[in-house]
């Protein structure tokens, strides 16, 4: 039996279940296409994945595929997209069955779907839901058109009546005598159309991609530091690596599954302390379900103008006022450093993600889809689910049941205060 693990957004070895299920065959082989379509310009004139992104991904592949090989198991790379490679390597290998993770989502079903359409029926193709916290199987709902509009309603009811399951083991590793050539190459930036670039030295996250160092971020964070006691206090901070987990960036490509934080989280309370600090980042695991299970129920409503409330608006589109909300140049300095901050590295807090988008959508009354489309390039911890469902929480056509928009001055008053946050990024113009 022949089979061969898909990799998507489930990028690492621990606790995968495509991997381990793929592992009862005699051979085993993995396979990640570098999709040109996402590298190339998306709907709104962005590219879909720009160089922050794409060299965090570059680095994850690379690791997983050394971290494959101590398995004994090969994982070839491509550039190009599934529907051209994957027939071809499942027709040269003599591939019987596919275990990939479950997407649901617009682009990820395309490419699910055109593979599928160019092999034989008699190819397997196993999916498995692999990126909850709360696997669908285990949540008080019979199906996802029940999922609430409401969070807390959702939060409350899964942690009283769902559950989480135990992570699985790493797989062991294989016979080499099964082993197949593999001369493919993990491909560069420059291989992408993206330029190389130097990290800059403000950002808060220094990190680079893929399994170990998600783990290594983990043990700095939870047990060397033990920064994860004062969590709750700390995550609406703006500067350095330490205010927050950070784990988002592994989080969305698969480094790390949610499931794994979790269980950790609970050896700390065990081992060190638990409080609300602790509970807090299990909290921000159930929110990240959360918008999962909201797409898996809407469907492509969370891409639509008027969201999943189909809520009619005047939205306004001007190429002025978009270059000048990305260059940083609004009447609000909190505002601006928040955007130069994303520029410049890929990365931003929660607290100004909230506000910019809040300013972009009530503020400026621009077409919301326009601000997550930039976040979709520019974001290092994109996911489609968390990053659309916060766009269309803080635009009003999402699931805020309070409808309500930031104060980009009072919250800069509240969370820096001391203006030291804006003058690390707009020192070039203002000071």
């Amino acid at each position: 039996m022949n089979n061969l693990i898909w990799f998507r957004n489930d990028l690492r070895i621990a606790d995968n279940s495509s991997l381990n299920k793929a592992c009862s065959g005699d051979k085993v082989m993995g396979i990640y296409c570098f999709d040109p379509l996402l590298f190339g310009m998306g709907d709104y004139g962005f590219r879909k994945t720009e160089r922050f992104r794409a060299r965090f991904l570059i680095e994850t592949v690379i690791q997983l595929k050394e971290n494959l090989k101590k398995l004994n198991i090969p994982l070839f790379v491509y550039l190009d997209s599934p529907k051209n490679r994957i027939p071809k390597f499942i027709h040269e290998h003599g591939i019987q069955n596919v275990f990939l993770q479950k997407e649901w989502t617009r682009d990820e079903n395309k490419a699910r779907d055109a593979v599928i359409a160019h092999v034989p029926a008699s190819v397997n193709f196993e999916e498995s839901y692999d990126q909850f916290l709360f696997h669908p199987d285990d949540i008080p709902y019979d199906s996802f058109q029940q999922i609430p509009k409401v969070f807390t309603e959702f939060r409350k009811k899964c942690e009283t009546y769902g559950k989480v399951r135990p992570t699985l083991e790493s797989p062991k590793v294989r016979p080499s005598t099964n082993l197949v050539e593999n001369n493919s190459e993990v491909p560069s930036l420059k291989d992408l159309g993206l330029n190389n670039f130097s990290i800059d030295t403000r950002t808060a996250f220094p990190f680079q991609g893929g399994e170990t160092n998600a783990q290594e971020r983990v043990q700095d964070y939870f047990w060397e530091t033990q920064k994860l006691a004062f969590y709750k206090k700390t995550r609406n901070g703006l500067m350095g690596p330490g205010y927050s987990s950070k784990l988002s960036a592994w989080l969305a490509n698969g480094s790390i599954s949610a499931r794994t934080i979790y269980w950790e989280v609970k050896e700390f309370e065990r081992v060190v302390r638990k409080n609300q600090d602790t509970y807090w980042l299990i909290f921000e695991l159930i929110w990240r379900d959360f918008f999962k299970y909201v797409s898996l129920k809407h469907g492509n409503d969370i891409f639509h103008i008027g969201g999943i409330l189909n809520r009619k608006y005047k939205w306004k589109t001007s190429k002025r006022t978009t270059e000048s909300w990305i260059s940083g140049q609004t009447t609000e300095p909190f505002i601006n450093a928040n955007m130069k901050e994303i520029a410049h590295t890929g990365w931003m807090s929660n607290r100004g993600r909230q506000n910019v988008a809040s300013f972009w959508s009530r503020v400026l009354e621009q077409d919301w889809r326009i601000g997550a489309a930039y976040f979709e390039s520019m974001l290092l911890d994109y996911d489609v689910h968390s990053n659309w469902g916060n766009w269309m929480y803080n635009s009003g056509v999402g699931n805020d049941p309070r409808n309500r928009a930031f104060n980009s001055r009072r919250q800069a008053e509240r969370y820096d205060p001391n203006g030291k946050f804006q003058a690390l990024w707009l020192q070039e113009t203002l000071f």
